[in-house]
């Protein structure tokens, strides 16, 4: 397809180029020859109009036939001459709009181009090229940027995560300070500056990592990935009961979606023995908390279930958060708030009849229709 199309592009162009040849040319010459017989056409008009007599215009027109006659001539022998030039030039230039042209598009293409590659945009070359590099090679080319520019804190923002990525972790570690003293100090940048630390400590959360995560949290209680290495390094005391207790809630109050879910999940299993469902708790998670006291345990299973439910009114959308609000009331025995809890899920997803029935199938298969 692509040669056929340059084919015709090809053929269109020397079309273009022959068309005005086709046409026959007239090659014009002899201009004194025009000249006369203008003259000679005046002088009848002068003499028609009386404007000189006849012996005058005789004359006249006697000198002018003789120079006419001498052009004429002078004509017969230039105009066969021109008329060959004229033909070789059409000639010429047919040739090298039919052969030359083509042959020598062709020959250029085939030196820089590329016919056997696929057809790209103008952003995927470039982000091709861009592939083509090395990481190190771009990163020496920020850190030049910075070396130049060292007060230049969106570059530090960039290149820290790429240091992380890359097991310089000493390097992220600078990078992260300096765009907290250049950019502000947030919760987020804390929060990453902590992840360098822990990083560079082998995976420990040392006492400056949690010194940093918790300076994060005081600025955003919400701030998930503080939330998440804070019960680490409970973990790593020895105070997995903690850990527990800190993860459940992390993902009770996840959003919905959220990436680092999962990630969370595998660190609750690891230290409850039970895999943890985001968004609230569920029958394996309160059993799971045989290490603390019944009041301890009692509460920390109630305020998950106090703050599910508060999430499930304010957005009744989540079908599965409201399945484990049911179980969950149902386990500790509150059966009349699990009915409850049922009910406020069938209005909330009144338009959702599949899901609805999800939720009579539960309550069918825990005992609460009565």
């Amino acid at each position: 397809m692509l040669w056929f199309i340059f084919a015709v592009m090809t053929a269109t162009a020397v079309f273009a180029v022959l068309w005005p040849f086709g046409r026959k040319a007239a090659i014009r010459g002899g201009s004194d020859r025009l000249v006369y017989q203008d003259q000679l056409q005046e002088i009848a008009r002068d003499r028609s109009a009386g404007l000189i007599g006849d012996s005058e215009a005789e004359t006249a027109r006697i000198e002018i036939s003789r120079r006419l006659l001498a052009a004429a001539d002078a004509e017969a022998q230039i105009l066969p001459v021109a008329a060959t030039q004229a033909a070789w030039h059409r000639r010429a230039a047919m040739i090298a709009a039919i052969v030359v042209a083509p042959a020598v598009a062709l020959g250029l293409y085939l030196k820089l181009g590329a016919p056997d590659v696929p057809a790209q945009t103008a952003f995927a070359r470039v982000n091709a090229r861009q592939e083509h590099q090395s990481i190190a090679k771009l990163v020496n080319q920020v850190e030049a940027h910075l070396a130049r520019d060292p007060a230049d804190g969106a570059g530090w923002e960039v290149i820290a995560p790429i240091y992380l990525h890359m097991g310089r972790f000493n390097d992220a570690v600078e990078a992260r300070r300096r765009a907290i003293a250049l950019n502000g100090d947030t919760a987020a940048r804390e929060s990453d500056l902590g992840e360098a630390l822990v990083a560079a400590a082998n995976g420990v959360v040392t006492a400056e990592a949690k010194q940093v995560f918790q300076k994060a949290i005081n600025k955003d209680p919400h701030e998930a990935q503080a939330r998440y290495f804070l019960p680490l390094a409970d973990q790593q005391d020895g105070n997995t009961a903690a850990a527990a207790v800190k993860w459940r809630a992390l993902l009770d109050e996840a959003p919905p979606g959220a990436p680092w879910v999962e990630f969370v999940r595998t660190a609750l299993a690891g230290v409850s023995g039970a895999p943890a469902a985001a968004n609230g708790p569920t029958a394996v998670d309160i059993a799971a908390a045989d290490t603390m006291t019944e009041e301890q345990r009692t509460a920390m299973i109630r305020g998950m279930v106090q703050r599910l439910a508060a999430r499930l009114h304010a957005d009744g959308s989540d079908m599965e958060g409201w399945l484990r609000l049911v179980r969950a009331y149902a386990v500790l025995g509150d059966r009349d708030k699990a009915k409850g809890a049922a009910a406020d899920a069938r209005r909330a997803l009144s338009d959702h009849p599949d899901e609805i029935k999800r939720v009579d199938d539960l309550v069918k298969g825990l005992g609460l229709e009565s």
